[in-house]
């Protein structure tokens, strides 16, 4: 079977996305490119889009998308309480009809909180996904910490395997691959290149084999999410291009 392919609106940059009047412009684009899926990002909406997200959820459904939702909130606060907006989250996720909502981890230090976020998934018709993020929350250790603790609780979250980030925050993906594969049900794809003293994301044919070697280390059945940037005169071109790109079998497989 194919490998689902998801395409992050935010890779088209937010100058972009203005110019075409919001993320549901984009949908023709990667539809016609051949995705399978959009991801959108909390983050691009306006209140009012927000508020009509069922408007969003049946434009996506008529381009034979499938949606995920993304919001830019950690799953703990600064204090380790669990995120209050997180119930209103999974609502909004669901008006989107989205496959999932996630989240970045934020302060997780007490699995306590667990027991709380499990009665709110229980109500949830959408499954909840945690990020590894650029803050030293991504890091692997809190990572390995809460999925050790989800999975000695039985609790009903999976993790989104960014490849890059791990290089912000000063570790090896693969090593945290080695770790965190089997909880790993979706991967944001993106190719890191060092530029002075930062990192900066790139398309995967711009840089080394890395990333590649890296995606087969990971669930060959996680949908692939394109969070390079994605830019140029002809959107549909390069996007169907990195769509083609990420669905091959990986030559290790």
């Amino acid at each position: 079977m194919p490998r689902k392919i998801i395409v992050v609106t935010a890779a088209y940059g937010h100058d972009t996305i203005h110019a075409m009047g919001g993320q549901m412009a984009l949908l023709p684009v990667i539809a016609a490119a051949g995705a399978d899926g959009v991801e959108i990002r909390r983050e691009l909406l306006s209140n009012e889009e927000i508020g009509r997200l069922s408007s969003l959820a049946f434009a996506i459904e008529m381009h034979n998308l499938q949606a995920c939702y993304s919001a830019p909130e950690p799953l703990c606060l600064a204090d380790g309480a669990l995120n209050p907006l997180l119930p209103a989250l999974l609502q909004e996720a669901h008006s989107l009809k989205a496959r999932w909502l996630k989240v970045s981890l934020g302060h997780f230090t007490d699995q306590a909180v667990l027991a709380t976020l499990r009665d709110w998934l229980l109500t949830s018709p959408v499954p909840l996904v945690v990020e590894n993020d650029q803050t030293d929350c991504g890091k692997l250790e809190p990572m390995l910490h809460f999925k050790t603790a989800s999975h000695t609780l039985g609790l009903p979250v999976t993790l989104t395997f960014d490849t890059g980030n791990w290089l912000w925050v000063g570790d090896s993906p693969e090593e945290a691959a080695r770790h965190l594969a089997p909880a790993v049900s979706y991967i944001h794809v993106k190719a890191v290149v060092a530029r002075g003293h930062t990192f900066h994301a790139v398309p995967p044919d711009e840089a080394d084999a890395r990333w590649l070697v890296l995606l087969d280390n990971l669930p060959a059945d996680a949908p692939r999410g394109i969070e390079f940037p994605l830019q140029g005169d002809d959107l549909i071109a390069i996007t169907r291009h990195y769509v083609e790109l990420l669905r091959k079998e990986s030559r290790h497989a």
